[in-house]
């Protein structure tokens, strides 16, 4: 009889799964390296996930998981702060040298996505992140008819510089638009209510 997987034993793993994709990237994963990263066994693996399918589905909804609670846990999200302001204070938590791992594998992951190369496993990450921000800019008074939009422009420039960092690494070029984005933000913020 087969034992059953132990959900916080696959909880566990997941985050070293992610980890390890953060720092080896996703395109190249492969099963046997990945197992002896961790130092286990491919059998393991296989306990807690079927295939390499259900390991890279499930991997993406804990990077998702993940990325959601660190973007809540920082200072004003839930409160009064300004939109532009958290913007800033998720940049600098997403650009620090011990995050920007992690802001390479969504990066890696939007591009094969583009690709078609990710049919299925597009993580709510990628799939839902304009309503994730939209929910925010309606908790500060942005009507439902311009929260989304308002979003989804966000959401596009704060990628595109972000990816402008990690390809040219010109940090001050860079952030002096990231800092006009953040007002641009707030001055929608402020006339759509």
């Amino acid at each position: 009889m087969a034992r059953t997987a132990d959900p916080n034993r696959r909880a566990e793993l997941l985050d070293q799964i992610v980890d390890y994709l953060a720092g080896h990237g996703l395109s190249t994963l492969s099963m046997r390296p990945l197992a002896e990263h961790l130092g286990k066994s491919t059998r393991v693996l296989t306990h807690h996930f079927a295939d390499k399918e259900e390991l890279l589905s499930a991997t993406m909804e804990r990077l998702d998981e993940r990325h959601r609670a660190w973007l809540r846990s920082l200072p004003g999200w839930a409160g009064s702060d300004s939109v532009g302001s958290i913007i800033r204070r998720t940049w600098d938590w997403q650009s620090s040298e011990d995050n920007l791992p992690i802001a390479r594998l969504i990066h890696e992951i939007e591009g094969l996505a583009a690709g078609g190369r990710l049919r299925g496993h597009v993580p709510r990450l990628l799939s839902d992140r304009s309503e994730f921000v939209a929910g925010l800019l309606r908790e500060r008074g942005v009507p439902e008819a311009d929260a989304l939009r308002i979003s989804t422009l966000a959401n596009s420039a704060y990628t595109g510089l972000q990816i402008d960092l990690l390809t040219t690494g010109d940090r001050e070029r860079v952030e002096e638009a990231l800092d006009q984005l953040c007002v641009l933000v707030d001055e929608w913020v402020a006339t759509s209510g």
